[in-house]
């Protein structure tokens, strides 16, 4: 284990905790994840994460007016986006400071 990142709230009022760490080759693990959560696992590249290309954000409106700016990494058919792509985002500023 690396570290953990900041605490993120959801949507639902959760706190989310996330933690860095180093698993060992994505080839030996053996991955559960819960059907109703996780449609898909995927890996991205850290090289394809830093590429302006592959950067987005999505900008939210809310019913009272209230807006706010997410980020979104693109790869193909899949995006990265919401929570998962927060976390990704802080896992780059903590990893390539410099380039992200």
């Amino acid at each position: 284990v690396w570290g953990q990142l900041r605490t993120i709230p959801d949507r639902h009022g959760m706190t989310v905790a996330p933690v860095v760490a180093n698993l060992g080759p994505l080839e030996a693990l053996t991955l559960n994840p819960n059907s109703d959560e996780v449609e898909e696992v995927f890996t991205l590249p850290l090289a394809h994460l830093l590429r302006e290309e592959n950067q987005g954000y999505t900008h939210f409106r809310t019913a009272s007016g209230y807006g706010y700016t997410l980020p979104v990494f693109l790869n193909g058919p899949h995006k990265v986006w919401g929570l998962t792509a927060i976390v990704t985002e802080l896992t780059l500023e903590l990893l390539v400071p410099g380039r992200y």
